[in-house]
């Protein structure tokens, strides 16, 4: 078991779907309803302001940022004049929250959401991952997911992996020429862990943050795990691959989740070096 060495940034309030683009960390603070972009020297820059809580981040092939906002079952667009407007509307598919989201090369959207109300014990309902074209059309991608989470796109554009947090698994499915998903299969059992965020690397890794075991984990398609990053007493819920050489792994660590953690600012940016570079989407 490994430990990280640095802590990057602290006292956030809940530092979610980290992403490296032009040399820089981006990622969504939940409870300061904003989008963060840090810089090699650690400065931090709000980008913009999401009221209803920010999540996945994605930019189409013009440069322009796509922001999942959460409660609202939106995907917002930020113009290059910097106003946000929607890109599309989820509501019709979502059935709850809208959380992580990975975004195609050809600017292809696809996002998850809670599929039922986790805050109040809800009973479990299967959610649907929902795709959303450049041209903001929205469609039905894939459905029965336990909690679709974190997801990456690997460096062919040929497949598409999401965490189901719930079912402990990473789950794999084709993506069609037009964007279309099939052949949907386990690419790993997880066991214990559960995952949140992930990142893909050049030897076909994913690196698995785990909220609940306070791990960051690398495992390979079938399940075996090759290496274990604590997290100590916080819980780690999502990572990224970057600096120039893609070889920083920063993971996205707080106390807890949910409405009571937005009082604490606690959540923190972490970063450990590794020795595989990050590949694929996002």
């Amino acid at each position: 078991m490994t430990t990280p060495q640095h802590v990057v940034i602290e006292g956030l309030g809940f530092p979610e779907g980290p992403r490296w683009y032009e040399g820089a960390l981006w990622f969504s603070d939940f409870y300061q309803q904003t989008v963060f972009r840090m810089g090699s020297g650690g400065d931090l820059k709000p980008v913009a302001r999401v009221e209803s809580q920010p999540s996945g981040l994605g930019w189409l092939p013009d440069g322009r940022l796509l922001i999942v906002s959460m409660k609202d079952r939106r995907l917002l667009r930020q113009e290059k004049d910097g106003s946000i407007v929607e890109h599309a509307n989820l509501s019709e598919l979502a059935t709850f929250h809208c959380n992580d989201m990975v975004v195609s090369k050809e600017g292809r959207a696809y996002v998850g959401n809670f599929g039922y109300d986790t805050y109040v014990g809800a009973e479990q309902r299967l959610a649907n991952i929902i795709r959303v074209d450049p041209d903001g059309e929205v469609s039905l991608a894939a459905e029965g997911f336990h909690f679709p989470n974190g997801s990456v796109i690997t460096p062919d554009g040929k497949t598409l992996i999401v965490g189901e947090t719930r079912a402990n698994c990473l789950t794999a499915m084709d993506i069609g020429p037009g964007g279309e998903l099939s052949n949907k299969r386990v690419w790993a059992s997880l066991g214990d862990n559960f995952p949140d965020g992930i990142c893909l690397d050049a030897e076909g890794a994913i690196w698995v943050a785990d909220p609940r075991n306070n791990e960051t984990i690398r495992v390979l398609e079938g399940g075996e795990v090759t290496m274990r990053i604590s997290t100590g007493r916080f819980g780690s819920f999502a990572c990224m691959l970057g600096d120039d050489d893609r070889k920083t792994l920063y993971i996205c660590t707080c106390s807890g989740s949910g409405t009571h953690a937005a009082a604490r600012r606690d959540g923190r940016i972490e970063k450990i070096r590794v020795a595989v570079p990050g590949v694929g989407q996002p």
